[in-house]
């Protein structure tokens, strides 16, 4: 069955909390954020990026078991930060940094905006997590080819 990635519309944000739910899953949508969804029509995966001033921070990503294995995550999260021109960042486990390379995110450093850096480091306490970022260009900085993918 092909998989459609779709964003969300605000009315449809319980689509996605319904899925986190019966995937047994403590993950939740933001209020305000972008919902990207991959879809069978059922949905299979899901991720929020929430608007901050100086990017998108991504969270909730999540794909049915049933699912994995199968570049899901990999393209939902390609088609949720296509359209970014700004940066994207993100907090995984160290385990999920080669996979997230792959898809163009590197070690944050210093460029994590200061709300971020709070969160992480209370979230640290808890669990070992990496901040991630992705510089998204816009298109007209692009080459061509990249800028037509």
């Amino acid at each position: 069955m092909p998989l459609h990635y779709r964003l969300l519309d605000e009315l449809q944000q319980p689509l996605l909390n319904k899925f986190y739910k019966d995937q047994n899953s403590s993950m939740r949508s933001v209020k305000g954020a972008r919902l990207w969804v991959a879809r069978t029509p059922e949905i299979v995966a899901g991720l929020c990026l929430k608007p901050l001033p100086e990017g998108f921070w991504l969270t909730g990503l999540w794909v049915d078991p049933n699912w994995r294995q199968r570049r899901v995550a990999g393209e939902l999260v390609e088609s949720a930060v296509r359209g970014c021109e700004t940066p994207v960042w993100l907090f995984c486990h160290p385990d999920l940094c080669p996979f997230y390379r792959r898809l163009g995110f590197e070690p944050a450093g210093d460029t994590l905006p200061t709300l971020l850096c709070e969160k992480l480091v209370r979230y640290q306490r808890n669990k070992a997590l990496v901040a991630l970022e992705r510089v998204n260009r816009p298109a007209a900085d692009q080459a061509p080819e990249t800028a037509l993918r």
